[in-house]
């Protein structure tokens, strides 16, 4: 059984990361789920990082149409995008979206009318089965704006 679909609503700090991490391990039962709280943590680390601590965000796990786990996490910024950097061997951050490029299946950004969400879609872990499909709603598109690179646009 998958234990999906998940909506938490939260304030983007530090604190907040591992205890993202906790309530997916729990909610996983302790399924096979590390590409998962990667991501996780890498997108709200992001909003910490570029937007700032305490901004408000929507963090949204579901299943797709297809059998994959698609993340979406929404901010109130429409203007402030993520992109892709490129690092080197020293750098202490700036790797947080290469390494959800590198796992995900699909990730990018879509604008909404008060802020954006970025996404990416995963491998469900094969002792969750098939996630329980959320169909696309208002501010939920089966598919958005990819960023290039990699990661977005078609399935890998």
């Amino acid at each position: 059984m998958t234990p999906l679909p998940l909506t938490v609503d939260l304030l983007a700090v530090p604190k907040a990361v591992p205890e993202m991490r906790r309530t997916l391990r729990e909610r996983c039962g302790g399924a096979d789920s590390p590409d998962l709280l990667l991501c996780v943590s890498e997108l709200l680390t992001n909003v910490i990082v570029h937007l700032g601590e305490g901004t408000p965000v929507t963090l949204r796990v579901s299943g797709t149409c297809v059998g994959r786990i698609r993340v979406e996490l929404s901010d109130p910024e429409p203007c402030a995008w993520p992109a892709l950097r490129a690092t080197a061997g020293g750098d202490e951050s700036g790797r947080g979206l290469s390494l959800v490029d590198a796992l995900a299946l699909r990730w990018g950004v879509e604008q909404g009318p008060c802020g954006k969400t970025v996404w990416c879609e995963l491998r469900a872990p094969a002792s969750w089965g098939s996630p329980v499909y959320e169909p696309p709603g208002p501010g939920r598109p089966e598919t958005g704006v990819g960023l290039g690179g990699p990661g977005a646009g078609p399935t890998r």
